[in-house]
């Protein structure tokens, strides 16, 4: 099936190359897990247990090309991404508005900005405006680290990059800024506490 973008483009989605060897030396504690089912899976913890309400965002696609091999089924062909997604996720968590964007990268030294685009900026600054709690979960995956930085400390690192500065943020800046979320079992990425602590 070929999805697009509004401006025509193919959607390629990113298919990390693991070998067999490579799957094998994961380490179990972590399991190897996406940054994004790690926090889906501590969602659905937060849920179970009546602590927040906090979903990914569907994206919206709209299908132009519709294949019917039998009549009893049906095969999209192409599709568009009808609107420039915001951010991954929102919800409610004691009362007040959650609104988070979820990035992974393979470096290990620096996070590109390139990753975000400025629409999803514009967004988060504007549930800021309106009083809503906005971060950004970055996981540097090799590292097995990942970092809550509150979208007021990591706007300066884009408008940085917007005056003509680096195009990254290095791992260092990022630690002095944010908080390391430690991995656990059960929730699997605990990002409630740091907002406790913040916020509440």
């Amino acid at each position: 099936m070929a999805i697009r973008y509004p401006n025509g483009k193919k959607y390629q989605p990113s298919t990390p190359s693991t070998s067999p060897a490579q799957k094998k030396s994961v380490s179990y504690g972590k399991r190897g897990m996406s940054l994004e089912q790690d926090l889906n899976d501590t969602n659905a913890y937060y849920l179970a247990n009546k602590l927040a309400v906090i979903h990914k965002k569907p994206t919206p696609v709209q299908i132009v090309g519709v294949d019917y091999p039998k009549r009893s089924s049906a095969k999209i062909k192409e599709a568009y991404f009808k609107t420039p997604s915001t951010t991954d996720y929102n919800g409610v968590y004691n009362g007040k508005y959650i609104d988070f964007e979820a990035k992974e990268t393979k470096n290990t030294s620096s996070f590109p900005l390139n990753n975000f685009h400025p629409h999803q900026l514009t967004h988060m600054e504007d549930v800021l405006e309106q009083g809503g709690i906005v971060f950004i979960i970055i996981s540097f995956h090799t590292l097995s680290e990942v970092y809550f930085t509150k979208f007021e400390h990591f706007q300066p690192f884009w408008q940085r990059m917007l005056d003509g500065g680096r195009k990254s943020v290095t791992l260092q800046e990022l630690r002095e800024v944010s908080d390391q979320i430690p991995y656990g079992l059960n929730p699997r990425l605990d990002y409630l506490n740091i907002i406790k602590k913040h916020y509440f």
